[in-house]
């Protein structure tokens, strides 16, 4: 079946914490002991939907902004599918973001290089992108996920085929692979927030 046949009989259902507990837990089923899967699980304090805007997400967003001083990171980032999407995304954040500055985390026409030198010169507040760029950036120690608060995934949003991020294969694994790598661990420990948008 198409995506687009079973959304023409019924509209689609936004996404809940426990999709992305379920997700995770397909993908690693067999392939993990008990003990390894246990600590792919987030809590629901970590794990929070946002059916608002990102002023839902958060609410102390001026003081956040007005404290962040550290370069290699960001407060809030923001995963999406395609580098279209994400810009997307930048334009519409424009009465949120006020006047914060917001890298651009994705492959098209902008070299790693470049984005690693960005990120090392200046401060950035909100970093907006696709997991296969954030997820080589984080290996290449441009980006520092230590000091994020907040990072949400464009877990609604469908394409021009009707497919969300996690119904697209390379996106689901590259998201997939950045989750595992870093952002289920930061969650664990209660520094990030994890929101679906």
């Amino acid at each position: 079946k198409k995506i687009s046949d079973i959304l023409e009989k019924s509209a689609p259902k936004p996404g809940v914490p426990a999709d992305l507990q379920n997700l995770l837990s397909q993908h690693f089923g067999e392939n993990r002991s008990v003990i390894e899967r246990e600590e792919l699980k987030l809590s629901v304090p970590s794990l929070c939907v946002y059916t608002g805007f990102f002023i839902a997400v958060c609410p102390k967003w001026a003081k956040l902004r007005k404290n962040h001083k550290e370069k290699k990171s960001v407060v809030m980032l923001v995963i999406c599918s395609s580098a279209l999407r994400s810009l997307e995304l930048i334009k519409s954040m424009t009465a949120f973001k006020g006047d914060c500055r917001v890298l651009k985390l994705f492959a098209k026409h902008i070299k790693i290089k470049e984005q690693i030198n960005m990120l090392e010169k200046g401060v950035f507040h909100i970093g907006v992108g696709t997991p296969g760029r954030v997820k080589a950036l984080v290996e290449q120690d441009g980006l520092c996920l230590n000091s994020t608060k907040y990072i949400i995934l464009d877990w609604n949003w469908r394409d021009q085929k009707l497919r969300r991020m996690m119904d697209i294969p390379e996106i689901k694994k590259e998201t997939i692979d950045l989750l595992e790598m870093c952002i289920i661990k930061l969650c664990r420990e209660g520094s990030v927030k994890l929101g679906l948008f």
